[in-house]
C-alpha cells in the first residue's frame, strides 16, 4: 500500500493537483515541504510573476511562489518522460529518484534569488554589483539552503539509492544559463538536463506560458504540453524533439512570442516599467544598503511588500527628500504614469540580418536617430524611447551542448531544428521599437521619424491612447 502519510497535494489550476513529500523519515531526512515552507522559497509569495504587467492586466496577481510550485511539478513529468533515454545515452546518469529530486528541487528553486518586480530588479539594481537573480540565487541554494538539500532523500515518485547524496552545486548549474563562451566540465547527463532549464522549452517557460496566458485571460489552454513531452527524448545529440512533436514546439515558441508582445512587452506595461526605472533610480540608496551578497538577512525580508509599504511611509516622514519621492511613488501607485506611447513599429531579424548593427540594438543610438529625424523645434523634445526584445530561437551556434535537436521521421537521424523549414521560418528575435513622449501632440512628427528609420512609406499606426 502506499505511503500516503508521506505525500501532499497542492491543487493547481492548470496542473491540477500537484503532489510533494511533506514527512521526513528520520532526523537526517528533509522533506520537500520543509523546502516549500523556508522563508527563502516562501518570500516568493510576495514577488509578482509578472512584474509590472499586474498593473495592466487585473487578474494577473499571480506570484513567483505559485509559479515555482509549478516549475516543480513540470520536473517531475519532464522526468517521468525523459529519464528511459537519459540513461540510455549517458549510462553513468545517477538513479531516476536522485534526478528526479534533483530537478525538482532545481525547479522549486530557480526563482530564489528574485527581488522586487523581478527581472527589473536584476537590471536596475542586482546589475550593479555584477549579479542577477540567478547568480544570487546560486549564492542562496549553496550557502543558505545547501544543508537542507544534502538531506533530501526522495519525492513523490522514489527514493535516492542509499550512497547518494543530492549536490547544491549541481542544482546551482542546473539554474545557472550558461554562457556562449563557456567550457563546462559538469558530466554529461547534467549538461543535458541543463537544456530543460535554458533551452527552447524548459521547466521553467512551460509553466509560466501556460499560467501567464491562463491568469492574464489571453488562453486557458496556450499549448500542447502532453505532446511536447511525448515526442521529446535525449539522444547522443542531446534534448531531441521527434518529427511528430514539431508542430507542437513551433506553437509553444509562437504562442510565447505572442505574450511577449501582447502582455509583457504591451505599451503601458514599457511605460510604467519607464516611469518605475527613473523612479527607483531616484529611490534605491534608500531601500538597500548594498551588496545583497553583504545583506542577505535583510535581501530575504525586501520583497514588493517591504517595498511598497515602505515608500507609503516616505510622504510623512521628516526628510524633504523623501517626502518629495513618497508623493512620487504615490502619483505612480495611483497610476499616474509620466509617458505615453507616440508610436511603434516591430523589428524582425532572420538568422541572416546582423542584429547588432541595427541602430535599434542600442537605445541610445536609436533615441539620438530620432532626434536627428525630428523638425528643428523638436529636436530637444522630452521623449523616451524602448526597445524591448525577445528571442524567438537561439541562432545557429546554441550557447551549450545538448540544447534542442530534431529527429527526422522517416531516416531517424537526428539534425538541427534549423533543417526544417517550418522551425527555419521563425525568426531569430525580434525587437518592439517604441517612441514615448509626455504628450500626444507631435506623434505625427515623431511617427515620421520613425519610418525614415525603418524605411516605411506610412504612418498609419500612429497612436493616440
Amino acid at each position: 500500500m502506499r505511503d500516503f502519510q508521506n505525500e501532499a497535494l497542492s491543487h493547481d489550476p492548470l496542473h491540477g493537483y500537484i503532489p510533494f513529500t511533506s514527512y521526513a523519515a528520520g532526523q537526517d531526512e528533509v522533506s520537500e515541504r520543509q523546502i516549500i515552507d523556508h522563508p527563502w522559497v516562501q518570500r516568493l509569495r510576495q514577488i509578482h510573476q509578472l512584474q509590472t504587467a499586474w498593473w495592466v492586466f487585473p487578474t494577473a496577481e499571480h506570484t513567483r511562489f505559485q509559479h515555482v510550485i509549478g516549475a516543480m511539478h513540470l520536473a517531475g513529468r519532464a522526468v517521468e518522460a525523459l529519464f528511459p533515454s537519459l540513461k540510455e545515452v549517458c549510462p553513468e546518469t545517477p538513479s531516476r529518484g536522485y534526478v528526479e529530486s534533483l530537478m525538482r528541487i532545481a525547479a522549486l528553486l530557480h526563482d530564489v534569488g528574485h527581488g522586487p518586480f523581478g527581472h527589473f530588479f536584476d537590471a536596475h539594481y542586482l546589475a550593479d554589483y555584477g549579479l542577477n537573480h540567478e547568480l544570487l540565487g546560486s549564492h542562496i541554494i549553496r550557502h543558505e539552503l545547501g544543508e537542507m538539500i544534502r538531506r533530501v532523500r526522495c519525492n513523490p515518485n522514489g527514493r535516492l539509492d542509499d550512497d547518494e547524496v543530492l549536490d547544491p552545486e549541481q542544482i546551482a548549474l542546473l539554474i545557472t544559463r550558461p554562457k556562449d563562451d563557456a567550457t563546462d566540465d559538469a558530466p554529461q547527463w547534467l549538461q543535458f538536463l541543463r537544456s530543460l532549464f535554458s533551452g527552447l522549452y524548459t521547466v521553467d517557460n512551460m509553466d509560466f506560458v501556460l499560467r501567464d496566458a491562463y491568469m492574464s485571460g489571453y488562453s486557458t489552454k496556450a499549448f500542447d504540453l502532453q505532446r511536447l513531452l511525448h515526442y521529446s527524448e535525449f539522444t547522443h545529440r542531446g534534448l531531441t524533439i521527434h518529427e511528430r512533436g514539431l508542430s507542437a514546439l513551433v506553437r509553444f515558441i509562437s504562442v510565447r512570442a505572442d505574450l511577449f508582445r501582447a502582455i509583457y512587452f504591451h505599451r503601458t506595461v514599457r511605460a510604467i516599467d519607464l516611469t518605475l526605472q527613473e523612479l527607483f533610480a531616484k529611490s534605491k540608496p534608500y531601500l538597500f544598503p548594498g551588496n545583497p551578497l553583504e545583506h542577505l538577512d535583510q535581501y530575504q525580508r525586501l520583497t514588493e511588500w517591504s517595498l511598497l509599504a515602505e515608500v507609503a511611509r516616505w510622504p510623512a516622514g521628516d526628510n524633504a527628500d523623501l517626502r518629495e519621492l513618497g508623493r512620487q511613488w504615490q502619483r505612480f501607485l495611483n497610476r499616474e504614469i509620466d509617458w505615453k506611447m507616440a508610436c511603434e513599429r516591430t523589428i524582425f531579424f532572420a538568422p541572416d540580418e546582423p542584429e547588432r548593427s541595427s541602430v535599434f540594438s542600442s537605445e541610445k543610438v536609436f533615441e539620438q536617430a530620432v532626434r536627428d529625424n525630428l523638425p528643428t523645434e523638436l529636436k530637444n523634445l522630452p521623449l523616451r524611447v524602448d526597445t524591448a526584445r525577445h528571442v524567438h530561437r537561439p541562432g545557429a551556434h546554441a550557447p551549450a551542448a545538448g540544447q534542442n535537436f530534431l529527429c527526422e521521421q522517416a531516416t531517424g537521424k537526428i539534425r538541427s531544428l534549423d533543417d526544417r523549414e517550418l522551425f527555419r521560418r521563425i525568426a531569430i528575435s525580434y525587437r518592439i521599437c517604441r517612441i514615448y513622449a509626455r504628450d500626444n501632440r507631435h506623434n505625427t512628427e515623431l511617427a515620421a521619424a520613425m519610418d525614415r528609420l525603418t524605411g516605411a512609406g506610412t504612418i498609419d499606426d500612429v497612436t493616440n491612447m
